[in-house]
C-alpha cells in the first residue's frame, strides 16, 4: 500500500479576483452586455438657433470635398465673369476674391487627392 501524505500542500486561499469588489464586476457586466444587447440611441446635435443650414449626417469624405470642389469651381467662374465687367479698383477687388477662391480650389482638391487617391490616371 501507498502512504498517504499527512497533509495537503499549503495553498494560497485568497483568490486572484479577491481584489475585485463583485458589485463593479456585476455592474461593469451589465454595462457590457446592455451595450450590446440594449444600445442607447446616439443623442443628435442640434443645430445652432440662428442656423439656416446644414450637412447631412453620414455623408463621406469624398463626396463632401467634391461638393466642396466643384462650390469652389462655380463661385470662381461667377467671380471671373463679374470681374470682367467691372473696371477699376472694384475689379482688383472682385479678382482678389477670385484668388481666394482658386487658393481654397486648390487646398480642396490637394485634401481630396491624398483622401481618395484615383488610380490609373
Amino acid at each position: 500500500m501507498r502512504d498517504k501524505p499527512s497533509s495537503l500542500p499549503e495553498t494560497n486561499k485568497a483568490s486572484p479576483d479577491a481584489s475585485l469588489n463583485p458589485e463593479e464586476l456585476d455592474e461593469a457586466t451589465k454595462r457590457t452586455i446592455d451595450s450590446y444587447l440594449d444600445p442607447k440611441p446616439e443623442t443628435k446635435k442640434k443645430p445652432a438657433p440662428n442656423q439656416l443650414f446644414t450637412v447631412a449626417e453620414g455623408i463621406d469624405t469624398e463626396s463632401l470635398l467634391t461638393n466642396l470642389s466643384e462650390t469652389l469651381a462655380s463661385a470662381n467662374t461667377t467671380i471671373s465673369d463679374l470681374a470682367f465687367d467691372l473696371e477699376g479698383s472694384r475689379r482688383q477687388i472682385a479678382l482678389g476674391v477670385q484668388q481666394l477662391i482658386e487658393l481654397s480650389e486648390l487646398l480642396a482638391n490637394r485634401v481630396l487627392d491624398e483622401q481618395v487617391p484615383v488610380t490609373g490616371r
